[in-house]
């Protein structure tokens, strides 16, 4: 068959097809147009409907509970679905906002703190860094009894980056109180927290009150407990109440003691039994048992677990009137309420009955204190505890007793050694050494290492003093240069010009003069007096050499001339 009529026949069988069938295809792509078209439009109407709709939709969603939305498809069978889906997407996002918007963003502002709050103390959180570092040298300064170098650096701090937490100004003000020094408790407190803007706690006003009360200004304390009350963010505590009341009483204003109680306890305060205490003593003191007797009465009936020091007032009253029975039956009668007593409170009942002399009782006590020490759930004695029996043997001649009081330990199944502290071993050693056991007192020296018991500054003061008072210079200078240049304490005021003293009276003024070069080169500065003391030795031995390095390490470190050392300086290197 010829090209020609293959194409004919072609022809020919598309023309057969009936005119119907081209209107049906035309029909179907139009019907999918105007579906396309409708589905647009729809879309629109939904959008809008979507708009106007938005308060009902609001209250359908109030009134039903939201409910998980459902599976989304990658398509819609009709233009109606794929538009509700819309409107439950965006009804959904109206309910429930997405979790983002929830949280807040690392760089969304932050509201501001309201100005016309009070200011509030430091937290402990505060003590961290090199405020931390600044607080732990205060109070190294404080333990080595250099109370003028440690009130110094904090007064200082307060001009620089690190300043100082209420912490450490606490720390030096209380110093300053503990060394009897009131004068300076009050400059303290009002250059750290009035002058230098640093917020004051409890703890601060308490010291304040404290040494006013000990000063005998006790309308002050009270100008300062009214202050707290009117002024500050936070309540007194018991403490507070404890200084005032004995304040108080001290100045024989009990009636307003009394008084200052009630208030106490009308403020929701706890019945505080040294509170309680302090008045029972008040009215012991004047005679008047009756009245002792019921506020004793009282505190039994609002606190079931009270401080034993109550019972050592009664019993210390009727020791001194001659009433020694009535005075055991007081003590009897603490010990049969077998109460957990601190080791303060156990503490002041022996040292009740060592003056009274009933040894037997103070010796049992001290065992049952030892039989009850299970540290870390409980903590039945301390230093002073140990200090107390140590120094009554001594008191009467039994030193060998006294070291075995030392060793004791608790016998009871489940009881521990208490850890020995410095001060325990200072005392003891101090004792050995008045009584010319410098040997004995040297092997708990170098026992203290062993135990791992840190050295502090008396400790070393008591062995350079007995070594110069026997005349042993060398071990003198050796426990010098060793307090001076092996540990990081601080000599305290006026010590150091005592040694530099006893060396140049021993002939050893080569030793003091380099030994107080080396000071300068370290961290330990020495004080002006300690220089003049090395000065004036060394020009009684002509050195002016030696003098003028010394003078060019004192400019260098800025150390101030004293008066003296100035008028020398005039005569000696003038010319």
């Amino acid at each position: 068959m010829s090209i020609y009529q293959t194409l004919i026949r072609s022809l020919r069988c598309s023309s057969l097809l009936p005119p119907s069938s081209f209107a049906a295809t035309g029909r179907s792509f139009s019907r999918r147009f105007s579906s396309a078209e409708e589905a647009a439009s729809e879309e629109t109407e939904a959008e809008a409907e979507a708009e106007t709709e938005t308060e009902t939709e609001d209250e359908e969603a109030e009134e039903t509970p939201s409910q998980p939305p459902p599976v989304r498809s990658y398509g819609f069978s009709s233009a109606e679905e794929a538009a509700a889906e819309r409107r439950r997407r965006k009804r959904r996002l109206r309910i429930e906002p997405p979790l983002h918007a929830l949280g807040r963003g690392p760089s969304a502002p932050r509201p501001r703190p309201d100005p016309n709050a009070p200011r509030l103390p430091d937290s402990t959180s505060a003590l961290v860094g090199n405020r931390l570092n600044l607080h732990n040298r205060v109070q190294s300064l404080i333990r080595s009894g250099d109370l003028y170098a440690a009130s110094a650096i904090a007064r200082q701090a307060v001009f620089s980056n690190t300043r100082p937490t209420v912490f450490t100004c606490n720390a030096v003000i209380a110093s300053m109180y503990r060394a009897g020094r009131h004068n300076d408790v009050a400059n303290l407190f009002r250059f750290f927290f009035n002058q230098c803007n640093i917020i004051p706690n409890i703890v601060s006003y308490n010291n304040l009150i404290n040494a006013y009360c000990d000063a005998g200004c006790v309308d002050v304390a009270l100008d300062v407990y009214g202050y707290i009350l009117s002024n500050s963010p936070f309540s007194p505590s018991p403490i507070t109440y404890r200084h005032l009341t004995k304040g108080l009483v001290d100045s024989d204003r009990i009636s307003e003691a009394t008084d200052l109680l009630r208030e106490m306890l009308n403020k929701g305060h706890g019945a505080d039994s040294l509170v309680y205490n302090n008045l029972i003593l008040g009215f012991l003191e004047l005679g008047n048992l009756d009245r002792a007797l019921e506020f004793l009465n009282e505190l039994r009936e609002r606190c079931i677990v009270y401080d034993g020091v109550v019972h050592a007032t009664f019993m210390d009253w009727y020791f001194k009137n001659g009433r020694e029975k009535e005075a055991m039956e007081s003590y009897q009668d603490l010990l049969d309420r077998q109460f957990k007593m601190t080791p303060a409170t156990c503490n002041v009942l022996l040292e009740v009955l060592l003056k009274y002399g009933k040894s037997l009782e103070a010796e049992t006590l001290f065992d049952d204190m030892l039989n009850s020490h299970k540290p870390p759930n409980t903590h039945a004695v301390n230093s002073d505890t140990y200090s107390i029996m140590v120094n009554e043997c001594f008191k009467l001649g039994k030193i060998l007793e006294a070291m075995a009081v030392f060793r004791r330990t608790g016998t009871k199944q489940g009881s521990k050694p208490f850890a020995m502290d410095a001060a325990c071993f200072n005392n003891i050693m101090g004792k050995l050494c008045e009584n010319g056991l410098v040997s004995d007192a040297e092997k708990l020296f170098g026992e203290m290492s062993t135990k791992s018991v840190m050295q502090e500054f008396t400790t070393f003061k008591i062995f350079i003093e007995v070594y110069l008072k026997e005349d042993r210079v060398d071990d003198a200078i050796q426990m010098f240069k060793k307090m001076l240049f092996e540990t990081s304490l601080r000599p305290g005021m006026g010590f150091c010009d005592k040694v530099f003293d006893e060396l140049i009276k021993n002939g050893r003024l080569e030793e003091a003069s380099d030994i107080i070069g080396r000071m300068g080169e370290k961290n330990v500065k020495p004080d002006p007096t300690s220089y003049e003391v090395v000065i004036m030795g060394l020009k009684e031995a002509g050195r002016l050499d030696r003098i003028r390095d010394l003078l060019d390490q004192m400019v260098k470190n800025n150390i101030a001339f004293t008066p003296t050392l100035r008028s020398f300086l005039d005569e000696a290197f003038g010319k």
